[in-house]
């Protein structure tokens, strides 16, 4: 086994572009899964959470379980079923409830042979499935031409694979689960103790900075204004990636990631006649940022230091 690994390796170190190619296919194939994630996910926990405050309501008003009943305390929440998870049911067209066929959820090949509808009764499937198909794949790939077949590329593809789900998920609902945050955090510190990406000691160091860096911008910011201008969850992903990366990369992803948000953020006011009240997530340009610094950071940093001298 060890033998055929080395030779794996090997042979992938000297075709990169077949390595890379590989991944890209890989990578798409995780990124339908990933499609999965983002949508099911959010409805998993709205179904935990209102689990909870079902149990509590009848611990501390038991009228409520004589008057509703125990069907009631455990209805489903809107259209989806009472068993759901990632798993069941199986993918399905939400407007005629026909089973996808293995064939149709092809990365990428499936969406374009059906021509973006739906096979039984032509309803349009949103390009989003194949989009983020593409992106997880071109991303990895881009991982395959900088790392190589390195312990550096597997943890790396495995951040960017939660990343994509994350970002998704924060797009549809605001929301950057501590399910997906948390154990990357603990991940990122578990790798460097091998000094994958960083030392322990400025692993350690980037995750309380990353987390209290915005912590303090976010008490500050409702100290002065009366108002909250981001969520717990971006503390804990800019924790995350000063975890894998260590404190050193922290300014640089604050500044991508704060001139990305601006730049997105008027063009939306800009196009959408979206005042500065509506809320935008930052979790996305936190990620972005994190990526890009994950594959570029120390060029760029040694370009900006080089420019200065």
């Amino acid at each position: 086994m060890n033998e055929f690994v080395s030779s794996f390796i090997t042979s992938m170190s000297q075709s990169p572009w077949l390595f890379m190619t590989i991944s890209f296919i890989f990578a798409a194939t995780i990124g339908s899964s990933l499609n999965v994630v983002i949508h099911r996910f959010p409805v998993m926990m709205k179904r935990e959470w209102q689990s909870e405050c079902n149990f509590y309501l009848s611990e501390y008003h038991p009228d409520i379980v004589k008057e509703v009943g125990e069907k009631r305390l455990n209805k489903p929440i809107d259209k989806y079923p009472l068993k759901y998870n990632l798993v069941v049911p199986g993918s399905a067209c939400p407007k005629c409830k026909s089973n996808i066929k293995p064939w149709h959820n092809l990365p990428i090949l499936g969406w374009i042979l059906l021509k973006g509808k739906c096979a039984n009764c032509k309803a349009a499937i949103s390009a989003r499935y194949p989009l983020f198909e593409l992106i997880t794949g071109i991303l990895v790939a881009v991982l395959a031409w900088h790392f190589g077949p390195t312990w550096q590329f597997l943890f790396a593809s495995i951040l960017t694979f939660i990343l994509i789900a994350l970002t998704g998920i924060d797009l549809d609902e605001m929301l950057l689960p501590d399910q997906l945050t948390l154990p990357l955090l603990w991940l990122g510190l578990l790798i460097n103790l091998k000094g994958i990406y960083a030392s322990p000691t400025d692993a350690i160091v980037g995750a309380a900075a990353g987390y209290l860096s915005l912590w303090s911008v976010f008490w500050l910011f409702k100290l002065v204004t009366g108002k909250e201008g981001m969520g717990y969850g971006d503390f804990k992903l800019l924790a995350v990636f000063g975890a894998w990366l260590g404190w050193q990369f922290l300014p640089l992803i604050i500044l991508l990631s704060s001139l990305v948000g601006a730049i997105v953020g008027i063009t939306m006011m800009l196009l959408k006649n979206l005042s500065r009240e509506n809320p935008i997530p930052f979790g996305p340009y936190i990620a972005v940022a994190g990526w890009i610094a994950l594959v570029w950071g120390q060029d760029i940093i040694n370009w900006y230091l080089g420019t200065l001298y």
